[in-house]
């Protein structure tokens, strides 16, 4: 849990909770052996302040559960919500329209750079099938 409190976040960390549950489960979207848990957390390990951190533990959040951009707005500060908004994906837009516009966040960028470097390395991607048209998506952003 990510709580903002006296200008400053505090985490608190509950094994699965019932939010991050919704999120296929606590289990990676491509490779169901491995706790999802742990991506949003590989990828806050690497930010360099709490901003980013709180970004990256959050980037997946309104993609994979029923939590509202509007929600997160009401929880935390723009410098959070508005990269939030431009890493989660709506399937109406290309997908490289979509990366192109995160550039214009330097936060969002950070994360998302991370987000991508996760998800193509040879740790990551090991053992899992995830097809040749993913993984040249990965490659070309």
């Amino acid at each position: 849990v990510i709580i903002w409190e006296n200008n400053c976040y505090r985490v608190r960390v509950k094994s699965c909770p019932s939010k991050v549950m919704k999120m296929n489960k606590c289990f990676d979207k491509l490779d169901d052996k491995r706790m999802y848990i742990f991506h949003p957390y590989h990828l806050a390990e690497q930010m360099d302040n709490e901003t980013r951190v709180c970004i990256a533990l959050l980037h997946d959040v309104v993609e994979d559960t029923d939590i509202t951009i509007e929600q997160l707005r009401a929880e935390f500060p723009p410098e959070v919500t508005d990269a939030l908004e431009l890493l989660t994906h709506d399937e109406n837009v290309d997908y490289y329209d979509y990366v192109k516009g995160i550039c214009d966040n330097y936060d969002a960028s950070m994360v998302k750079l991370a987000d991508l470097i996760h998800n193509m390395t040879e740790s990551s991607l090991e053992g899992m099938d995830i097809g040749i048209e993913k993984q040249a998506d990965y490659y070309k952003c």
